[in-house]
């Protein structure tokens, strides 16, 4: 995939796009916490809750996702006269997100509750009425799209089976309006019944949805082909796009051949919330004026960043733009993932921290990577859960070095280091020192080699002022980049 180069203005295009999101509203509430012991009243786990944090769920997530590409969102939804509806009316205006939901006195918000304890789900408490809207609701629901339809380049029906696209007639009249405004409908389909589906621009299910649908197994490649075809047809869909998990995406239109699009390979957290992105950021590059086959490479590349998160986090635009530049030169592709500038290593740091992952830092140029950096780095990993490699950029190693030096710029070490097992990140430093990186990302644990001596490691007395620690490791004797060099020097080359 080469969206980045065929479509180099395509962050600014996605700011000037506006798309409506249609569905079920969720408020998702989080309490994490520790269990140190069973309860006396019930054979079940104490859970000693240390934070509560809430997200947009459902229609929500998908509106997020569509904010974090830069897009403008409007979201139309049903609340309850509740608390929780304030909490998610808080929740979007934080996003920017226009918020036309309609308040229901019959029904609640719905709310997903998760007890977290120790990086583990233990329950989950759902709060919700799934009865479908009644007639006036959607007349008023239809009154709102049919008054948002001039401002916006697309629309995303995100149904979550909650009740509101229960009714076929509502749905339809949803497809027909925009069909005659010539604005494409992306669905999120749910459940066995697709005929209130017909005649959308494109629906996104995931392999068991589709098998859901059809009432039937896909033993092979050969029976997805089939049955995506022959379901295409009968709903007069212009696309159907089917999720395949680790197994990428295969996107079927008029063409006879589908395109099949392989996942990209990234460590995989959490697959929650992933089908939002696909359809979110499908709508957006449509939207934009992509062609539908370059969208779904652009969401399949979406999709590999956020399973990448735990829990529903949208992706964001300059995550999304860094792997699409990535994707101009294949050869490094593979690990430049774990290149980060600061923004994205908090980011994925507050990932990492709430499953209570240890972080540790180490620096330097790894300049000519050599037995003695792979030793460091091996010993440094196995102190923590996560490791990240500090690096020098290259103005950085000429002031230290000399102009001669680095041998290799820093987009080709940082390439070797991203390709290491045991490096999880890595960010560049343009100082002298790294002590305002190590200040910004707080690792919980500093390591350097035993060459050193604690008291000279810069950054010391920051990590251990908020209790982190300093640790050196044992050096691989015999081995530098400066004896590399004088060698080769030597050799002629």
């Amino acid at each position: 995939m080469t969206t980045a180069v065929r479509y180099p203005d395509l962050g600014p295009r996605l700011a000037r796009t506006t798309v409506l999101v249609v569905g079920d509203l969720m408020l998702d509430c989080y309490y994490w916490g520790k269990v140190r012991r069973i309860s006396p009243e019930a054979p079940v786990p104490i859970v000693k809750v240390n934070e509560k944090t809430y997200a947009l769920g459902g229609s929500g997530n998908v509106a997020a996702n569509l904010s974090g590409l830069g897009c403008r969102v409007d979201l139309l939804g049903l609340v309850g006269r509740d608390a929780a509806a304030d909490r998610l009316g808080g929740l979007l205006d934080e996003f920017g997100i226009t918020d036309h939901g309609l308040d229901d006195t019959g029904r609640a918000t719905i709310t997903k509750t998760r007890i977290m304890a120790d990086k583990q789900q233990v329950v989950r408490l759902d709060e919700e009425d799934g009865r479908p809207i009644d007639e006036a609701t959607a007349g008023r629901m239809l009154s709102v799209i049919h008054d948002r339809l001039p401002s916006v380049q697309a629309v995303v029906l995100s149904d979550y089976g909650k009740g509101m696209f229960h009714d076929q007639r509502f749905v339809q009249a949803v497809i027909k309006m925009c069909a005659k405004a010539g604005i494409p409908v992306f669905v999120d389909p749910k459940g066995v019944d697709w005929q209130r589906y017909q005649g959308a621009s494109c629906i996104t299910p995931n392999t068991a949805e589709l098998e859901l649908a059809v009432g039937k197994g896909l033993a092979n490649e050969a029976d997805l082909i089939a049955l995506a075809r022959d379901c295409r047809r009968d709903l007069a869909l212009a696309w159907l796009l089917v999720t395949r998990g680790p197994r990428g995406m295969a996107l079927f239109g008029d063409d006879f051949n589908p395109v099949m699009i392989a996942a990209q390979a990234r460590e995989v957290f959490d697959v929650s919330g992933a089908g939002d992105t696909v359809i979110a950021t499908m709508a957006a590059c449509v939207a934009a004026g992509l062609p539908f086959v370059d969208a779904a490479g652009v969401a399949n590349t979406a999709a590999g960043i956020v399973v990448g998160k735990v829990g529903t986090q949208p992706v964001r635009w300059t995550e999304l733009e860094r792997d699409l530049d990535a994707s101009r030169q294949p050869s490094q592709a593979s690990g430049l993932w774990k290149v980060a500038d600061l923004q994205e290593a908090a980011a994925r740091l507050s990932r990492w921290r709430q499953t209570e992952q240890r972080i540790v830092f180490t620096n330097g140029c790894f300049d000519l990577l050599h037995p003695g950096h792979v030793s460091l780095l091996h010993q440094a990993r196995h102190l923590g859960d996560r490791l990240i490699v500090g690096l020098n950029t290259d103005a950085s190693i000429r002031r230290l070095k000399g102009p001669q030096r680095p041998i290799l710029r820093g987009a080709d070490r940082a390439a070797i280091l991203s390709a290491l097992e045991d490096v999880d990140m890595v960010v560049f430093f343009d100082e002298d020192t790294p002590l305002h990186l190590i200040d910004q990302l707080r690792p919980d644990i500093l390591v350097k080699g035993a060459d050193y001596r604690i008291e000279d490691v810069v950054g010391r007395q920051t990590v251990e002022a908020y209790g982190g620690k300093v640790c050196l490791v044992d050096i691989l004797e015999g081995h530098s980049t400066t004896a590399i060099a004088r060698k080769l020097g030597e050799q002629g080359h």
